[in-house]
């Protein structure tokens, strides 16, 4: 596929070519690699395609999606434009492999989670379901973005009641934010910081294992 993006995908095992699967897109959080959420979801590896998407900007140890103006303020040409890049990759994605396109699922942790967020806005009902660990909405997403219907949408919001690095608050605007759309949102909370426990873990699943046929 031609993308600007480094990224690792794994496919179902399959004898049938005409089949279709869900398709599982991971995004990672400040200063890791695509290679950090794989783990997370390997008993869904049967089940659907998943792709893990490094974000395109240096930052070590790792890399980054977007870059930051102040405190939950992301630059804005730098976050519109990776927005726009992986809504292009997504929709590369499902026209060049075997996808059911109902059946689209995006996961994210931190900056990951933000980017989930924004795209399940901007892509409406194309996206069947988000996770979203320790996250937020950026207020320009919110105020600017051409919000599209996610009535359709199914949310897993998760946010450490301990998180030091963003505001627990934040990841309850976003509860709020989805269901006033119209979404269908899953909330939980953890007494952790900026992380994912293992009670985190295993509900995460619970979810993406009911919704994903």
């Amino acid at each position: 596929m031609n993308t600007t993006f480094t990224y690792t995908h794994s496919a179902p095992p399959t004898t049938d070519k005409t089949k279709k699967y869900p398709a599982l897109f991971l995004m990672h959080g400040m200063g890791s690699n695509e290679q950090d959420l794989v783990g997370l979801v390997s008993s869904l590896k049967n089940k659907c395609h998943i792709f893990s998407i490094r974000g395109p900007i240096n930052q070590p140890p790792g890399y980054a999606y977007f870059t930051i103006e102040g405190f939950g303020k992301p630059h804005r040409t730098v976050f519109d434009q990776v927005v726009k890049d992986l809504q292009s990759f997504i929709e590369n994605t499902i026209e060049e492999f075997p996808i059911d396109s109902e059946q689209i699922y995006l996961f994210g942790f931190s900056q990951g989670a933000i980017l989930s967020q924004s795209l399940a806005l901007v892509m409406g009902n194309v996206v069947k379901g988000i996770v979203a660990l320790s996250g937020y909405i950026p207020a320009f997403v919110k105020e600017e973005y051409a919000i599209q219907p996610v009535d359709k949408l199914n949310a897993f919001i998760s946010h450490g009641e301990l998180d030091n690095k963003l505001p627990f608050e934040w990841g309850v605007a976003s509860k709020d934010y989805f269901t006033e759309q119209g979404a269908n949102v899953t909330f939980k909370s953890y007494p952790v910081a900026h992380g994912v426990s293992s009670e985190n873990h295993q509900d995460l699943i619970a979810f993406l294992e009911a919704n994903i046929s």
